[in-house]
């Protein structure tokens, strides 16, 4: 087993609330285990140029509920070459670090799975609001983007009933629902248009004036953004059956604020679990949480394997409208 005195950390790709709830876990997991943190500014392209911080008790104090993350966050095309990997290498190894904890999504994950085939322990933190990785029920942000997405919904709620509207709400999510499919149920949407799920423009204006002939004072869309822009279902939906549409795209307000008590605590869980890890010689695995128990799989899950929107939640918004 390699020795592992010196653990690094750092955060790539999109940034997600609880991510500093995440980084302070692997420093103070650390601590307890007289061992040292390092923090990786800018993701891989701070790890090639060696921008390195001390993460002490003064370092990470207060960051646990903040947004965002404090190490901050940056693509880096020169990771994905050989020499910029091995620059990486060599940055790690001049300044003694034994051990890499990365917390991102499966592009982050790509360059932690190279690392690791390059002989450098390397465990893998999953944090991105669209929880589109395999090997985990959630992923850190996840929780909290819901709930800023639902905050946001109430409020047109109370609008789109005075005015007998249509709400055409987008929501972030590229490749995947899950975002979208969670918001609506929570927050009663008559629709869901999602990534993984054939649309029929034809059938949802059918279903619309059916609505709007029941008498229903408005009605909710949620729509991933990975589908089509909410302007464009707008120009599609050409005939409401009587509402009057609008349209909202939350956007980037989904990946800020304070993060929620459930991913505080997933992130603080997933963080030491992840240097604990490192400490009994893991590597080339990301942590998951399922059924509420943390566990470890191989890195290659989180892009190799097809994640599922769940079944039961899909066919909640048929039963509950």
């Amino acid at each position: 087993m390699n020795k592992m005195d010196r653990i690094a950390v750092l955060t790539s790709g999109g940034d997600s609330p609880g991510m500093n709830a995440a980084i302070r876990a692997v420093a103070r997991t650390c601590m307890f285990n007289d061992k040292e943190c390092i923090g990786v500014m800018r993701g891989y392209e701070g790890l090639i140029e060696g921008d390195f911080v001390p993460l002490d008790r003064k370092a990470i104090g207060g960051i646990m509920h903040r947004g965002g993350t404090v190490l901050k966050t940056a693509r880096s095309e020169r990771f994905k070459t050989p020499e910029g990997r091995e620059l990486a290498l060599e940055q790690m190894r001049k300044a003694g670090i034994d051990g890499l904890v990365v917390i991102g999504g499966d592009g982050s994950f790509h360059g932690a799975k190279a690392l690791h085939d390059l002989g450098f322990p390397t465990v893998g933190i999953p944090g991105t609001i669209d929880n589109d990785i395999t090997g985990t029920d959630e992923t850190i942000g996840f929780d909290t983007a819901v709930n800023t997405a639902l905050e946001a919904i109430r409020k047109l709620r109370d609008t789109a009933s005075s005015h007998e509207r249509l709400f055409i709400v987008e929501v972030m999510g590229r490749n995947a629902g899950f975002l979208a499919l969670e918001v609506a149920v929570a927050s009663g949407a008559e629709y869901v248009v999602v990534p993984e799920l054939p649309l029929s423009i034809g059938q949802l204006c059918k279903q619309l004036k059916a609505s709007y002939a029941e008498h229903r004072s408005h009605t909710l869309i949620i729509l991933a953004e990975g589908v089509m822009s909410a302007a464009q279902m707008c120009e599609k939906l050409q005939d409401t059956g009587g509402y009057d549409p609008r349209v909202t795209v939350l956007g980037y307000i989904q990946r800020g604020g304070s993060p929620t008590s459930f991913d505080i605590v997933l992130s603080t869980r997933m963080g030491a679990f992840a240097t604990e890890g490192l400490l009994i010689g893991k590597s080339g695995v990301m942590v998951g949480n399922i059924n509420h128990k943390l566990v470890f799989s191989d890195l290659e899950r989180a892009w190799s394997e097809h994640k599922s929107l769940s079944p039961e939640l899909l066919s909640l918004i048929t039963k509950m409208n």
